[in-house]
């Protein structure tokens, strides 16, 4: 029988909020999932290659949601202000991250930023189809990649140092932040 990668995914993730990334087996992903351990291995060839597809995954879906929030929303302006909103206030909120950034910030660090490319590059192909869904490119104008990554890379940022000049527990003072700074940046 074939085993869904997703079922392996799902072990990891509950594996993960409830005892962090140092805690976290193969072993008891395994086992959670009902598979042995050869199996997950066969799938995923590390523990870390497994924590970083559980992680890609994640941010998948943690995408999802704000495109339910944003996609009534008409113009890149709009969908760019609330999406850095909804995000910001969704990884204040989110549940595997908040356990992950109090139980264990030295080992998420590296999936984040060292080990980081599969997460940075699936959020920041996420913001570049949500800005083509409402702005049709003109040619040789500047490229949204750069903007998408680069707003990416700033939303880590406030995740991993949420204390500073810019109140990001605070909805308005980050509308106002992404209106005034993050919007005039669009191509």
């Amino acid at each position: 029988m074939p085993v869904d990668d997703d079922l392996i995914l799902d072990a990891a993730v509950e594996e993960l909020r409830a005892y962090g990334l140092r805690r976290t087996s193969v072993d008891n992903v395994a086992r959670r999932a009902g598979l042995s351990r050869a199996t997950v291995y066969r799938r995923f060839e590390s523990k870390n290659a497994l924590v970083q597809a559980a992680l890609v995954r994640e941010s998948s879906r943690f995408f999802g949601e704000i495109v339910a929030a944003i996609g009534p929303l008409p113009t890149a302006n709009e969908r760019l202000v609330e999406g850095f909103v909804v995000g910001l206030r969704k990884v204040r909120t989110d549940a595997l991250l908040a356990r992950l950034l109090v139980s264990d910030p030295e080992e998420l660090l590296p999936y984040l930023t060292l080990r980081g490319a599969g997460v940075i590059a699936a959020a920041s192909e996420f913001l570049v189809d949500q800005y083509r869904a409402v702005v049709r490119p003109r040619p040789g104008g500047r490229d949204p990649r750069v903007l998408a990554e680069m707003l990416v890379r700033l939303a880590i940022s406030f995740t991993l140092t949420p204390d500073g000049a810019i109140a990001v527990h605070d909805d308005d003072a980050v509308r106002e932040f992404a209106q005034s700074y993050l919007a005039p940046l669009l191509p």
